[in-house]
């Protein structure tokens, strides 16, 4: 083990640091930084293994930070380990730094996960050590014996989600999941005491996990701690450290600014910040430097890792040898490429419910992608994941060789490990519920597309048509708060969500095809409870690929066209067979993906959808859903719902709501003698 006096020098080094990027940007979060400083610097120095020459190295362990506001102290700490530059993080927070306010993902140096919103980091560690242990089972020790270890703060054991984190890790028994809880005492605005009185050991405990308290700022406790944890063969570890906020701060008066509110949110400040870089042993002139000794720790540390790692890769080269095909599989797995699959395996049933054709799809991936896992929130039988679950099995405590994730009803934690699941490598995930409920997973949604990362979302009962449930369950708002997401790209310029609304059976196995294509965003796929009536016979599916495109009626010059996705295509159908009697010519349109369609060359998009000619849009949602293809003005109408739902079989509602192909007549034909 290292010198004490050293690994405190270099935890000082890393408050100085993370005091004076705060100071220089004039904004951050110092005083958390400081005080989680000690058992950061253990767990780099000393602990975490990882490959200096090759940070995606699939072996290392990985460090998810919960508390994003405390990307000071990770980027300080990444810096010793050569990840980062001085000029980095005096860089922190502007324009285009790689050291932004919170963390986001970046592997290359180091960061695993994009935090912020506190809750979800630990959430996709969970996530992660869910998948450590899935490849576990089919690839061996050998390759899957690392650990995940999680970082979160008192904001992040107060949010909802660590309810859902707490209870799923310890049923499941993640001894691989290690967690520090930076108990200071100090939120934001108050004191903890203000807000919370629980014993947040006892509830860990009653969530079957290993909990230890300790002093978090003393080093030779935090290496007991680890120690212990890295033994624990059936639990998950909580840590609760008692640290100090803003450790070894002083006042402009030179009293101590220490376990003071002030120092969480904002820079120290003049006198006060003088005096805390020369109590810790830096220099208020030239902050950004890191002392000799430490240097020399975390070169130390690196001559050990070399070694460590070598002998692991002898450990994998030799399993390679013994597993040709299991090597090739595990290759293929973490290439991020697009699994291979056999579509014409899929064997749908005309006018049946979306969701069904999604089971009949997930079916068939079950068999042909050994590294998917699919998971629903306690509605496998209703969001029909149980397509994929009669293939399989549910990944239990101590045997993970099934590969359905039983969530329970918790649908914001089941969507963050699922992406956790992703971030680790080498695994597919997919989850479903409710359409409904996607709002309690928009956090988990937003923090996907930020990421791109590719998860599969799975959302059922598409619209007011679930019927007796009523309108708690009517989903009327939610396809134009996705539609808004899928219209904003991410850092790369793409869509942030690719959005999939297929209108029957054989639309819904072209979307899963798209979906499963799409390595580079989260796909979310929108079905109905109800059956569906198939599209006119001779519809080229194919072309859903396009996002939007012509159904019925391609006369070159349409009086009007009708434009919907989902369950309203069929209704547009029905709908047009009595305008065409009328002597309208009459195009229908599917667009199952809006963002898909913008995609596509101008001279397609306006094939499809030509300037001037009527259009008329169906909607089981806001009529806003629509108005990016139908348009607004004198040639535009979009039918859509105006409010909430009723409580009534669907076939009443469709009736009495005007989701009719005779009231789809009435209002075009309206429409077109205006």
């Amino acid at each position: 083990m290292n010198d004490i006096k050293v690994m405190n020098h270099a935890a000082d080094n890393i408050r100085i640091l993370a005091a004076s990027m705060v100071e220089k940007a004039k904004s951050g979060h110092p005083g958390g930084a400081m005080g989680g400083a000690d058992f950061i610097n253990v767990l780099f120095s000393e602990y975490l293994v990882y490959d200096p020459e090759n940070p995606k190295w699939t072996g290392r362990d990985r460090f998810f930070l919960d508390p994003g506001h405390m990307s000071p102290m990770l980027y300080a700490a990444l810096t010793l380990r050569g990840l980062f530059t001085i000029d980095d993080l005096k860089e922190f927070r502007q324009w285009k730094s790689i050291t932004p306010g919170h963390p986001e993902l970046d592997v290359m140096h180091g960061i695993e996960n994009t935090s912020g919103p506190l809750g979800q980091g630990h959430a996709l560690a969970a996530g992660a050590a869910v998948a450590e242990k899935f490849l576990e089972a089919r690839l061996g020790k050998t390759m899957m014996q690392h650990k995940i270890y999680a970082y979160i703060s008192d904001g992040g054991v107060q949010e909802e989600i660590s309810q859902g984190v707490g209870r799923i890790a310890g049923h499941l028994g993640l001894n691989n999941l290690i967690m520090f809880y930076d108990s200071n005492d100090i939120q934001l605005s108050t004191e903890t005491n203000a807000v919370m009185s629980e014993n947040t050991k006892a509830k860990y405990e009653a969530w079957n996990w290993n909990v230890m308290e300790i002093d978090g700022n003393d080093v030779s406790q935090i290496r007991q701690a680890l120690d212990a944890a890295q033994s624990e063969e059936s639990r998950p570890t909580l840590i609760i450290g008692k640290t100090v906020m803003g450790k070894g701060a002083l006042k402009a008066d030179g009293s101590s600014y220490e376990a003071c509110v002030k120092t969480h949110g904002a820079p120290l400040g003049g006198d006060a910040y003088t005096n805390t870089i020369n109590n810790l042993g830096g220099d208020p002139a030239h902050p950004f430097v890191v002392f000799d000794d430490v240097k020399a720790l975390y070169d130390n540390r690196r001559k050990e890792l070399l070694k460590i790692v070598a002998k692991r890769k002898t450990e994998e080269s030799e399993w390679r040898k013994a597993n040709a095909e299991k090597a090739k599989q595990m290759d293929e797995w973490f290439s991020g490429k697009a699994p291979k699959v056999d579509w014409s395996k899929v064997e749908q049933k005309s006018g049946t419910a979306t969701r069904a054709a999604s089971a009949v799809c997930l079916g068939v991936l079950a068999e042909q992608v050994p590294n998917m896992i699919c998971a629903s929130a306690d509605l496998s039988n209703s969001d029909k994941t149980d397509g994929f679950l009669k293939k399989t099995q549910s990944m239990k405590k101590g045997d993970f060789s099934g590969a359905f994730f039983q969530a329970g009803v918790s649908e914001l934690t089941m969507a963050d490990m699922c992406i956790g699941m992703m971030l680790h490598g080498g695994v597919i995930a997919a989850c479903g519920t409710f359409f409904v409920f996607s709002d309690y997973m928009k956090p988990a949604v937003r923090l996907a597309a930020l990421m791109q990362t590719p998860i599969k979302f799975i959302w059922t009962h598409d619209a007011f048509r679930v019927g007796e449930d009523g309108p708690t369950h009517e989903p009327v708002e939610q396809e134009a708060q996705i539609r808004l997401m899928e219209k904003l790209q991410n850092h790369s310029g793409q869509d942030s969500v690719r959005v999939f609304r297929p209108a029957d059976a054989d639309e819904t196995t072209v979307c899963w095809k798209l979906a499963m294509q799409n390595m580079d965003t989260p796909t979310a796929l929108i079905l109905s409870r109800q059956n569906i009536e198939s599209l006119p016979e001779g519809t080229d599916y194919e072309q859903a690929a396009k996002g939007a495109y012509i159904v019925s009626g391609s006369d070159a010059n349409p009086d009007v066209i009708l434009v919907a996705s989902g369950s309203e295509v069929s209704t547009l159908v029905s709908g047009s067979d009595a305008l065409r009697k009328d002597g309208y010519k009459v195009r229908v349109v599917s667009a199952p993906s809006e963002g898909l369609f913008r995609t596509q060359s101008q001279e397609y998009q306006d094939s499809v959808l030509p300037y001037g000619v009527k259009k008329f849009g169906l909607t089981a949602g806001l009529a806003v859903t629509l108005q990016g293809l139908v348009g607004i003005g004198p040639n535009s109408k979009i039918f859509g719902m105006p409010s909430f739902g009723f409580s009534a079989p669907y076939k009443v509602l469709d009736e009495k709501l005007g989701y009719t192909g005779e009231n789809v007549y009435n209002q075009v034909k309206a429409f077109m003698q205006q």
